[in-house]
């Protein structure tokens, strides 16, 4: 299914001039199955390298990511395993070029221990405010909480990326801040 889809988009977006939007899609793609998939190695391959190198190096990059998905207090999963992508149209802004790709991105974590109705509604509201979303949900049954949020990834390509689509993960608070304050001045015209 999902290979027809991005077949189908490729069919739509292939006569893009210039940078086609079908390699974004396809390089999105890979960093949504990564996550998916918890390949840590692909996802930073495929995030943008001053991000890596703000967060400490890719080791630390890495183990960063494995703590965020499986720690001694809940396992993280994403539910959807072919999100459906909506990319906003290439921007050159100097000698870089940008992509904002948003999708729909239900998430579930898995408590470790036993959460009391208090407890599970106290985690309700804290995903609230980590993820900005109203759309959070207890699963008492299956001891998680469901968040249903608005993704973001923004692509850049640029000398640093080797004319490779990279992305910055915008559900991950520190490449989000990485963004905002490597591209100070470009964040405005793009939107975010």
């Amino acid at each position: 299914m999902k290979k027809i889809f991005l077949a189908c988009c490729f069919a739509v977006l292939g006569d893009v001039p210039g940078y086609s939007q079908a390699e974004i899609l396809t390089q999105a793609s890979k960093l949504y199955d990564a996550n998916y998939n918890m390949d840590f190695e692909t996802i930073a391959d495929l995030t943008y390298p001053e991000a890596i190198a703000q967060s400490g190096g890719k080791e630390q990059f890495i183990q960063k990511l494995d703590k965020e998905y499986q720690n001694e207090e809940y396992r993280r999963r994403l539910q959807l395993t072919a999100p459906v992508f909506q990319v906003n149209p290439v921007k050159t802004i100097g000698s870089r070029k940008f992509c904002v790709i948003s999708f729909r991105n239900p998430t579930r974590y898995f408590y470790e221990s036993k959460l009391s109705s208090d407890e599970i509604q106290k985690k309700v509201l804290t995903w609230k405010q980590l993820t900005g979303t109203k759309e959070v949900f207890a699963e008492p049954n299956r001891n998680s909480i469901n968040v249903k949020r608005v993704s973001r990834y923004v692509g850049v390509q640029d000398a640093s990326t080797n004319g490779q689509w990279k992305f910055f993960d915008f559900d991950d608070v520190k490449q989000a801040e990485a963004f905002h304050s490597i591209f100070a001045s470009e964040k405005t015209q793009l939107g975010l």
